[in-house]
């Protein structure tokens, strides 16, 4: 990559960061358009009860969460031999029909297929772009390639996010959904235009990274992600109806929200990325009593408006605070097959997402009301806890391999 100007280096890695923040806003728009969604697909049940048609629409978190389950390992382990920059292409082209599916179906059940379409490429996405990055910057920069594509989906939450969910309430779901379909299809043409062919890494094929799957460690510290994380989700899925029903703030007010939230995952992912590197195990205790903290905050103080956005701020800090120690204990359960440690890691956090989105919504649809989906991401963080401290029990996690000589993963 010597023969690249310095110019075409900063616009390729601008084309990938964008990638991330199409995805950053393709997951977490629909969280503040809830109910918008429902009254527009859900007619019927929304005149019906409005919290139950809420808590069905939640399915369009939960099916995004499913699809990257499914589409992160099986697209890490089918593409081992492709071309970076040709994979990237491939995938972006997926996300925006997807998307662009899900914004113009007639029903919910072709929206929930054009969701779960679009997230199959989520997850395969963050480690391709990744090592493009990493490749670009040159060697001993695989860290700051990897944040650079974190970081468009930081800045998604931060900025983009509000602003597109604010455009939802004010034109439409859907308006919404084709902006992100559009920020897709821009990020194709730039990618297209400003990045580099990179080949696929050498010895790479199916049966290496499969191989990841034959560590009992790598399923232990999988479930610690899915179970501790989805606590999280549970508090994010349902942050609209808690602002507009029990704050009783008005729907203008979710973007602002959001953007606090963002503001802390932002932080959250900062600081932990350094943290992971001074201790990893003292990371991840650290992250799971922060998140555990942060949740019964928001629980007890989301009724009245500084509790709502102090509980928002902490609970997205603590949330994304612990996720680059994970994702380290994965590569160093995995460390032949770190594009699959990679997925793992997607798809350990949307099954948290799946799992947070869907029990959440399973406990307001019961009548025990808003507030019950933050106290049940009390009881999977905890659960989470448990499981972090078992797996250091049985398992002596080392320290990954060294920016030098690991490949680029992504968060």
């Amino acid at each position: 990559m010597d023969n690249l100007t310095a110019g075409r280096r900063r616009a390729a890695l601008l084309a990938l960061s964008l990638g991330g923040f199409g995805l950053g806003l393709t997951e977490f728009v629909a969280m503040g358009l809830l109910p918008e969604i429902a009254r527009d697909l859900l007619p019927a049940d929304y005149a019906r009860s409005a919290p139950d048609a809420v808590a069905t629409a939640g399915w369009m978190i939960t099916i995004y969460a499913l699809g990257v389950v499914v589409g992160a390992p099986t697209i890490a382990a089918l593409t081992a031999r492709i071309p970076r920059r040709r994979l990237v292409l491939g995938l972006l082209g997926l996300m925006v029909a997807g998307t662009a599916a899900s914004a113009l179906a007639p029903t919910f059940e072709l929206v929930l297929a054009g969701r779960f379409v679009a997230a199959l490429a989520h997850g395969a996405y963050f480690g391709a772009a990744g090592i493009l990055a990493a490749t670009i910057l040159g060697p001993g920069n695989q860290g700051k390639g990897v944040a650079m594509v974190i970081g468009g989906l930081t800045a998604a939450n931060l900025l983009g996010v509000p602003l597109i969910t604010a455009l939802g309430q004010a034109q439409g779901w859907r308006a919404a959904y084709l902006a992100v379909a559009a920020v897709f299809a821009l990020t194709l043409v730039a990618v297209l235009v400003t990045v580099p062919s990179v080949a696929a890494a050498p010895g790479g094929s199916p049966r290496t990274e499969l191989r990841a799957f034959r560590s009992p460690q790598v399923w232990l510290v999988a479930a610690t992600v899915a179970i501790g994380t989805s606590g999280f989700f549970a508090v994010n899925s349902y942050v609209a109806p808690v602002t507009t029903q029990i704050t009783e703030l008005s729907a203008g007010t979710v973007p602002w929200v959001m953007a606090v939230m963002g503001l802390g995952m932002t932080a959250g992912i900062a600081i932990g990325g350094v943290a992971a590197d001074w201790n990893l195990r003292r990371t991840v205790l650290i992250g799971f009593v922060a998140m555990l903290a942060s949740v019964v905050v928001f629980a007890l103080t989301a009724a009245h408006p500084a509790g709502l956005f102090l509980g928002a701020f902490l609970t997205g800090a603590a949330s994304l605070f612990v996720v680059p120690a994970l994702q380290a204990l994965l590569i160093a359960a995995a460390p032949e097959a770190q594009l699959m440690g990679a997925a793992v890691n997607q798809s350990s956090l949307n099954i948290a997402n799946s799992i947070g989105a869907a029990l959440g919504g399973a406990a307001i649809a019961a009548g025990w009301g808003y507030l019950s989906s933050a106290w049940l991401g009390v009881c999977l963080t905890v659960a989470g806890l448990g499981l972090a401290l078992l797996s250091f029990r049985i398992f002596r996690m080392e320290a990954p391999p060294t920016a030098e000589r690991q490949e680029p993963v992504a968060v």
